[in-house]
């Protein structure tokens, strides 16, 4: 049993933590301040644009839930979605797809998918299913593909079987070129938009020789991409007939985008993206706009250095809505739509690598009003999340674990 301490903070919100499985820890809060859950020293001594783009003060939540496991027999899962009947499509980064229910039975490896490259930090990355999945069984991903030329982001699709045990017609739909020789910085994550058209992330690859790549309209290293579901750029995209341009960009300037999600009633598409030392983004993405890698940046190198010229602003360069320093580490994340916990009704929910957490942000008008920290204590790289037709939220961990998250059962 876990014991569930409901606190009454002196602003007048009722605040409670949350509960793991019986193998986790208990989730005790006696914080009755409003700082911010960032305590550590920052990385630079950069300012922010504006008040309350990083370190906002500290929410908690007043529902009582719990987050439990279950199951810890994945390897390395990478992407998460929801089929229609509540179960679970998760992609492993070494080139596998599972079926797992919410009571925790998984399936066994689907076939018939194309080979990855899952060295350093590629593999089989997102995954979304078709808005009419239940009458075409259609399933679209993103993985890290080899040519002779080298390395790089790729979109497959293909129909999953009857019995459920294959992927069929399995197609390339678009190869973000050029290839690179190197096994970082992918991206990706996929889904669909409101119009039905499919939106992509990809990396910049990292070293520096490709960084400038996020900055050039024809080469797809760094962008946001949309596409048709057959791979065609999208109609309506803001480069079309553009000279020296592609296409099928809809943003550019991006780092390493990890997180794709679309706000539940506004239908804009926000991103996350890893910073170097600090400067982990969150984004609300606009047609055609530079979000300014590897130009601006709230980061500085891993050795310490600035990047670039060290600038954080330049006109025609977008802010990210909100940026950590330290990092957050942010992979996958989604928009809670449900009115199971109401509080968190259009919440965004990041999943935390190296921070090993969940992070909650309360966004109001496109500005974070407030931060909490999910399962901070049970000392997982968390990769992705989805909500499920249930209300509960449920999260994977590149240690092998499915996390349920949602009011106590």
């Amino acid at each position: 049993m876990f014991k569930i301490i409901v606190l009454i903070i002196i602003c007048g919100y009722v605040f409670s933590c949350g509960t793991n499985n019986a193998n986790s820890k208990n989730h005790t809060v006696s914080d009755t301040t409003i700082t911010p859950v960032e305590t550590r020293q920052s990385n630079t001594n950069y300012k922010p644009a504006y008040l309350g783009q990083t370190r906002i003060a500290a929410v908690k939540t007043a529902a009582t839930y719990e987050g439990r496991v279950i199951t810890n027999a994945l390897s390395k899962p990478w992407g998460i979605t929801t089929l229609p009947d509540n179960r679970l499509l998760i992609t492993q980064k070494g080139g596998t797809m599972r079926i797992v229910t919410t009571s925790g039975k998984v399936s066994a490896p689907i076939t018939g998918l194309p080979p990855v490259n899952a060295s350093g930090q590629g593999g089989l990355l997102g995954v979304t299913i078709d808005p009419q999945f239940a009458n075409n069984r259609m399933v679209y991903w993103t993985f890290s593909k080899s040519t002779p030329e080298g390395n790089l982001t790729a979109v497959a699709k293909g129909s999953l079987s009857a019995d459920e045990r294959s992927m069929e017609n399995v197609a390339e739909i678009y190869l973000a070129t050029p290839a690179y020789n190197g096994t970082l910085h992918y991206g990706s994550r996929i889904l669909f938009d409101r119009s039905g058209n499919l939106v992509i992330s990809t990396g910049e690859r990292s070293d520096p020789s490709t960084r400038p790549q996020a900055q050039d309209l024809n080469s797809a290293l760094g962008k946001i991409i949309r596409i048709s579901k057959d791979g065609q750029p999208a109609t309506g995209n803001p480069f079309t007939g553009k000279a020296g341009a592609r296409p099928e960009f809809y943003s550019y300037g991006h780092r390493n985008a990890q997180g794709l999600a679309l706000h539940p009633e506004t239908g804009d598409i926000w991103e996350s993206e890893m910073g170097p030392r600090g400067g982990d983004e969150i984004n609300l993405i606009q047609p055609g706009k530079n979000y300014g890698w590897p130009v601006i940046t709230y980061g500085i190198e891993y050795s310490g250095g600035k990047v670039g010229s060290g600038i954080t602003q330049k006109d025609n360069m977008e802010q990210p809505i909100y940026y950590w320093d330290p990092v957050l580490s942010p992979s996958g994340m989604t928009f809670y739509n449900s009115d199971t916990i109401s509080e968190w009704k259009n919440n965004l929910f990041i999943t935390g690598l190296n921070s090993n957490h969940i992070a909650r942000l309360v966004i109001v008008k496109n500005k974070v009003v407030g931060e909490e920290r999910l399962l901070a204590d049970e000392g997982q790289r968390f990769r992705d999340i989805t909500q499920g037709n249930d209300g509960a939220l449920y999260a994977i961990t590149d240690e092998g674990r499915l996390y349920k998250i949602g009011r106590k059962e």
